[in-house]
Parts: C-alpha cells; sequence; structure tokens
C-alpha cells in the first residue's frame, strides 16, 4: 500500500509495488512525483525525513536535513526574514535522502531499481504537464500580493501575470530538465555536478548566501530514532533537531493521565490532549542541532518528566496560553510491501511555496527553512554557519510485538505533534480505522497562516457539548469547518498481525491509500 496527499503520487509508487519494488523504491517515485505535482508543499529544493523498519522489526531514522550556508550571517535578536532570498539560510537534502533510502533498500531489502528509473514518472509530469490541482490553486491565489516579489517565481507559476487555474494543465520544463540531470548523473549532481553549479549561480544571484561548497557538504544522516512504549504498541519517531521527542513527550503525558478511559469524543479528552501539547511544547523550546553541542534531551521521555507534567494538568481548568508559534506545510507519504518492509516520510519547503525564491534557470523552488532559526545569543536553536535548524517533520511509525504495525504523520509544523495525538489515541485506545481516525474533528492549539491569534481552532462537528465545556475550563475557541485544511492533512497505514493491510489519506487533503493485490 502507498498513501500520500496527491492520488497521482499514490498510483505511481503503487506500480512500484507492483512491479515487486520494495517500500523504499515506491517512496521514492511518490515523492518525485509529489515534488513536482505537490510544488506548494514540497519539492527538490526542500527537506525530507525519513522512518523505515523491516519486517523484523529493525527500525531506522534517515535525516535529510539541509545545514546553514558557511556565510550565513544575521543580526542579533533579528528576526530572520520567512520569505525571499533572506531566507534561504540552507541547503537542501531531498534528493541526497532518496538516493541514501535507496543505498539501504538495496543492501538490506534486496531492492534493485535505480534512481533514474523511479523518477522517469515525475520527469514525464514536469515536462508534459498535469492538472492544477484545488490545494495548488488555492495557495497561488492565497499568495498572490506576494510572490510577485519572489526572485523567478510568477514566471513558472503565474505567466503573463495570472496564477493557473484548478485543472488547467501545468507545465514545468526547467524543473524537468534539473530532474533529467539527476537521472543522468546520479543525486549528488544535485550537489557536486553540473546543476550543483547551476543551482550555486542562481541562488547567488537571486541573493542567497548558499554556495556550492554548501551544496557540496550536503548528506543525509543515518540516526537512532527515539521511542515510547505506549499500551500494546512501541511508538517511533526522528531524533533532533526534530521535534519527535515533543510528539512521543505528549503521548506518553497522555498515557500517565490514562487517556484511554475517556471517550475520544467527550469534552474531557480534547481537554487532556490540548493540556498535554502545551507541556510538551513548553520543553521542545529546549531541542536544538545536537551536533557540536552538550544540549541533551533524554529527561524528555523519563518517568519522572512525564508524571509530572501529567500531575500539573487540572481536568477544569486550560492551562493559560499562547506560545510562539511555528508555520509550515509539507507532505506526508507512506508505503508498506509484500516482504512486510516500510517506510514513513515527510517531505518539506518548510512554508507553503518555501522562500518563493527559484534557483536560476533550474525550475527548482528553494526552501525558507532557515527562517526557523532563532537569532537569539544562547538560544538552543541559534543560527550558525554548517548548523541544522530545529525541524518540524516527525513522521512516525510504530511496532506491536516487534513488528511493524503503523505508519503515519502529518502536515502542519507544529500541528504536527498535535494532529499525531489526536490520531494515535483513537487507534490505539479506541480502535478505529484509519478512515474513521481521519475523518473525526480536529483541533489546532496556535497562530496560523490566516489568524494570528493564539485561540484553540477546532472543527464544527466536535459538536455543541464539547465547545460549551472547553470554553468553560478557560479554552480560548475558535471555531473552523468540519474537516478544515488548518487540521493538517494525514494519511495512516495499519499493518495487522497476519500481515493484511488497511489505510487512507485524509479526507481534508487530494490525496489517497492505494492498496496492492
Amino acid at each position: 500500500m502507498v498513501t500520500s496527499p496527491s492520488i497521482a503520487a499514490s498510483e505511481a509508487g503503487a506500480q512500484v509495488l507492483r512491479d515487486g519494488g520494495t517500500a523504499i523504491e515506491a517512496v521514492v517515485t511518490t515523492a518525485s512525483v509529489l515534488a513536482v505535482t505537490y510544488p506548494h508543499f514540497c519539492g527538490i529544493g526542500g527537506d525530507a525525513v525519513w522512518m523505515v523498519a523491516d519486517r523484523t522489526g529493525k527500525v531506522s531514522s534517515f535525516l535529510g536535513i539541509g545545514q546553514a550556508a558557511l556565510d550565513a550571517r544575521y543580526d542579533a535578536g533579528v528576526p530572520i526574514p520567512l520569505r525571499g532570498p533572506a531566507s534561504t539560510l540552507t541547503t537542501a537534502c531531498t534528493v541526497d535522502s532518496w538516493q541514501h533510502a535507496l543505498d539501504h533498500s538495496a543492501r538490506h531489502w534486496g531492492g534493485t531499481r535505480k534512481l533514474a528509473d523511479l523518477i522517469e514518472p515525475a520527469i514525464g509530469l514536469a515536462e508534459n504537464g498535469f492538472p492544477v490541482s484545488k490545494s495548488q490553486c488555492f495557495w497561488l491565489n492565497f499568495r498572490k500580493d506576494d510572490y510577485r516579489n519572489w526572485p523567478g517565481f510568477a514566471e513558472i507559476f503565474a505567466p503573463n501575470g495570472q496564477p493557473y487555474k484548478e485543472e488547467e494543465i501545468f507545465v514545468q520544463s526547467h524543473l524537468a530538465k534539473s530532474l533529467k540531470l539527476i537521472a543522468k548523473n546520479g543525486a549528488r549532481d544535485f550537489y557536486e555536478g553540473d546543476l550543483a553549479a547551476r543551482i550555486a549561480k542562481g541562488l547567488e544571484e537571486a541573493g542567497s548566501p548558499i554556495r556550492a561548497r554548501d551544496l557540496e557538504l550536503t548528506r543525509t544522516r543515518t540516526a537512532d530514532a527515539v521511542s515510547l512504549d505506549y499500551g500494546d504498541v512501541t511508538l517511533f519517531a526522528p531524533p533532533a533537531p526534530t521535534q519527535g521527542l515533543a510528539t512521543l513527550m505528549t503521548m506518553g503525558i497522555l498515557r500517565e493521565l490514562g487517556i484511554k478511559d475517556w471517550d475520544e469524543s467527550n469534552p474531557d479528552h480534547f481537554h487532556l490532549v490540548i493540556e498535554a501539547i502545551k507541556r510538551a511544547f513548553l520543553e521542545r523550546d529546549r531541542i536544538g542541532d545536537p551536533d557540536g553541542t552538550n544540549l541533551d534531551f533524554s529527561d524528555m521521555l523519563g518517568a519522572e518528566m512525564l508524571r509530572k507534567n501529567a500531575a500539573d494538568i487540572a481536568i477544569d481548568q486550560a492551562m493559560e496560553w499562547p506560545y510562539p508559534f511555528r508555520h509550515g506545510d509539507t507532505v506526508f507519504l507512506a508505503a508498506t510491501d509484500a516482504q512486510g518492509n516500510c517506510a514513513s516520510v515527510l517531505q518539506s519547503t518548510y512554508f507553503d511555496w518555501g522562500s518563493g525564491v527559484v534557483a536560476g534557470d533550474t525550475g527548482i523552488v528553494w526552501q525558507n527553512r532557515g527562517a526557523a532559526f532563532s537569532t537569539i545569543d544562547g538560544h538552543p536553536n541559534q543560527l550558525k554557519p554548517g548548523k541544522r535548524p530545529f525541524y518540524t517533520l516527525n513522521p512516525g511509525l510504530a511496532l506491536r510485538n516487534g513488528k511493524p504495525c503503523l505508519l503515519y504523520g502529518t502536515q502542519g509544523a507544529d500541528g504536527q505533534p498535535q494532529t499525531l495525538a489526536m490520531l494515535l489515541t483513537r487507534l490505539t485506545d479506541f480502535g478505529l480505522s484509519p478512515a474513521d481516525a481521519l475523518s473525526r474533528p480536529r483541533f489546532l492549539l496556535g497562530k496560523t497562516f490566516s489568524d494570528s491569534r493564539d485561540s484553540l481552532k477546532l472543527e464544527a462537528d466536535a459538536g455543541p457539548t464539547v465547545f460549551a465545556e472547553l470554553e468553560n475550563r478557560g479554552h480560548i475557541l475558535r471555531e473552523i469547518e468540519a474537516q478544515s485544511a488548518l487540521a493538517g492533512q494525514a494519511g495512516i497505514i495499519r499493518i495487522a498481525p497476519d500481515g493484511s493491510v488497511d489505510g487512507a489519506h485524509d479526507p481534508r487533503s487530494d490525496g489517497a491509500a492505494i492498496g496492492i493485490v
């Protein structure tokens, strides 16, 4: 099975499985198609974080995270711009992560497919065009007052001053040429070859500090995943500098609270999940790139820390908020193959449309992940040359009795731990199916791209009782429509003990989970 927010991408990945490919090979094809057909949320100018597990339960994490340019500079205390060349401070590691994962597939899973073959569907879609999705159309129109100032952007996405309309055929000839260079010369051409030279030239001319030597230094890393026992499953997440620890800490607090004793549609359930997230977010501020530092996050999942935070939660009173909110958009994709191996991945350019900067004539929209850095001296996430930023991407997977049983993830920056907490309690504590878990009402705590207030956004179908009870406990509520895009676009694949698979992608997205018989 393959799941992603684009039916075209899911189908391309499913075909790899039909042809006998591994889960990693299917995900690479799916990811490359998404880099073409979902350019508002991801692309080869961004990053990717992977969680993989084989049928025996051996779990690995691949951190495809670019680092700050060696020439990256900032003014102390002055926030980094969210868009434009000044936000293009980090390199892009998505393409390298594809090859890194394929090498793992070849070494450990018997994978035989080459990157050039796997990205062929993406090349065809970039070269020949595809119908613009409802999602892309929305985000183009939403940013129409902004993108005219983004170097090289309007020429591709809004030629003649008009953005592409839904279902209009969209061709990306320059991106197709870049993908062809990767197919011909290999993934490292993006970092050390002809394509790298064109990228570096284009970014420098736009005003970015990224240079050829920064691209050359960019590498995906294999890291030990972090984990938490929850009920009869073990949850796994990527380590720092991602927020995987915050997701697991939320689940650990909920475990201590005995969340399974509250029905998932009950106001108490919503309240406790919200309060657990607040406490995990306060601890999350400590997370940064552990390389070359003495940062220690080991106590975040410790029994004492989890018990203390659970004990601090009052069932009848919301903790005062606000909290600095991180925006961001991304895509979740996952696959499991006939051998029982699986991959759970998030791929992103950070904000919708990333920095908005197109790298010269490559057709590649560069990410704005550099805007995630702090400019406060001594902050764990302080910008430094060569450093990786704090990272919101945290795809997940779970084992039951040592075997993969769940793959899950969602878009949404700060919304990711929130959405995952709701989904995981519904799946593991209440036994809902993936489709049912995804379709139930959700919330988002904090600011959004369209609302600067630190309110609790709650989908309308939560019902009047839930709204009234949460308001009585001090939550500052704003009602949003049922199945709102603000509540994330998640995907789930569930694997039964007998190896049978079911899954779903969010009704809030354009995507689908496609099974292979």
